[in-house]
């Protein structure tokens, strides 16, 4: 290794020591706080100072506990009103590159001649998330484009926030051993590594791009390959407003972005055998038609059809009190193991998510997925973990859960009414494994993902 190799590695190595004291000493603050009032029930003091100091210490952290942040916000009731704002600004309002690192980051990805290759390019950040920021700028020929580069040497940030995040789990699991998160740390960090990858979130874009081209209510950007690199990822430009507009549009509109919604995630399941997996309010917008634009790629998991099966099988389950079926599908999950005393309380949390599917009727999803119901349920089935000895949930279990939960949240924030149940079915009453494979295996070779790729 040369010499300048080595000053490199002390310089990645001294930006992860600074990144674990820096995490470390936020999180175990907080995290003391946390079990002092979980284990002796201490007072919190005042939510929104709490609340106020949560986002200040978590808006610097680009990476994985950001990402944790904005998945607990989605969930409506499920923290105090003062937690859910603040972190919602956490959302939209992340740290930015100033001007001068922007260019530097610029030249090192596309050269120094990089600004003759855009006609526009916008000083400020339009917005700015976990792992990047997005500019807006105008190509040669007038093109109005999307440009996310990538925030410096976030690979370091990311293993940083990693560690530190397996530490906290395996902190929490000596004192509560409901859920072993192992697997599901293994899930997340892989998926979280291939998000930095920007030339594979491209080929995740024209995915979705074949996966929903018959679809009229959802619009995909298309990547500008000449213009992208690992860390540099372009695209046409597309105008939309934030569901929190949304929602003072009248119920048929809401609908209609309701329907959209839906379609946009789980077509691409129940067809292809593909989830979305991050459906937290920044990945979308939404047009002044009602349709829906998504944005953000990185975070695709690609599922065998046999996974795809469990899911409509655990539904078919739940329907027909089929305790047998219910175990096949969790099996087929990846569960192990399996008591009937698992199984039961498995079931519990399986009729909260699927309780919107099995009425055919128009109704608020809210009904019976309400935040406040939905923290009940949780706190039920946690203490039934603990009472039986905990569980193992698989890994692939974990973008499924994360996608219906944050899809209930978007259509509580619309209170729309639907029919959920023949949404549902309009996928799943066709449903064909040898279908479904043949048509992930176009889709995939039509966006360029290789088999290895595939089968992470």
């Amino acid at each position: 290794m040369s010499e300048h190799d080595l000053g490199r590695e002390d310089d990645n190595l001294g930006r992860r020591v600074r990144r674990y004291a820096r995490v470390g000493g936020t999180v175990g603050g907080l995290a003391a706080r946390m079990a002092g009032k979980r284990v002796f029930g201490r007072s919190g003091g005042n939510q929104a100072a709490q609340a106020s100091e949560l986002r200040e210490a978590l808006g610097g952290l680009k990476g994985p506990l950001m990402k944790v942040a904005q998945i607990m916000s989605t969930v409506p009731d499920a923290l105090p009103e003062e937690y859910t704002l603040q972190l919602a600004q956490l959302q939209a309002n992340a740290p930015a590159m100033g001007w001068p690192f922007v260019k530097r980051r610029m030249v090192g990805e596309l050269g120094a001649d990089w600004r003759s290759r855009f006609q526009e390019f916008t000083h400020e950040a339009v917005s700015a998330a976990s792992l990047g920021q997005v500019h807006k700028a105008t190509d040669l020929d007038g093109n109005v484009l999307a440009c996310k580069l990538q925030y410096p040497q976030m690979e370091s940030v990311v293993e940083a926030d990693l560690k530190q995040l397996k530490l906290i789990l395996s902190i929490f699991h000596r004192y509560d051993q409901a859920i072993d998160a192992s697997q599901m740390y293994q899930e997340l960090a892989e998926r979280l590594r291939e998000e930095l990858d920007y030339q594979r979130e491209a080929r995740n874009m024209i995915l979705y791009g074949h996966m929903l081209a018959e679809e009229p209510g959802i619009h995909v950007p298309v990547p500008r390959p000449d213009l992208g690199t690992r860390r540099l990822l372009c695209m046409n430009w597309l105008d939309g407003a934030r569901l929190l507009g949304v929602a003072d549009r009248p119920l048929e509109d809401r609908n209609r972005v309701a329907y959209n919604m839906f379609r946009a995630w789980y077509v691409p399941f129940y067809y292809f055998g593909v989830i979305h997996g991050d459906p937290h309010l920044g990945n979308y917008t939404v047009r002044d038609d009602n349709t829906v634009n998504l944005m953000d790629f990185g975070c695709i998991r690609i599922f065998p059809p046999s996974f795809v099966q469990g899911v409509i099988d655990l539904y078919r389950a739940l329907r027909d009190d089929d305790e047998t079926l219910a175990v096949h599908a969790y099996e087929t999950w990846g569960f192990t193991n399996l008591s009937k005393q698992t199984v039961e309380v498995l079931n519990m949390w399986a009729g909260f998510i699927y309780g919107p599917l099995m009425e055919d009727r128009t109704r608020n999803i809210s009904e019976t997925n309400s935040g406040a119901y939905g923290a009940q349920t949780a706190t039920k089935v946690h203490k039934e973990l603990r009472r039986i000895g905990g569980v193992r949930p698989p890994r692939e279990f974990v973008l499924m859960d994360r996608a219906a939960i944050g899809l209930g949240s978007v259509f509580m924030h619309l209170k729309a009414e639907m029919n959920w149940y023949q949404l549902f079915h309009e996928l799943i009453d066709s449903f064909d494994a040898e279908r479904l494979a043949a048509r992930q295996s176009e889709a995939l070779a039509a966006s360029g993902l290789t088999p290895s790729e595939a089968a992470a």
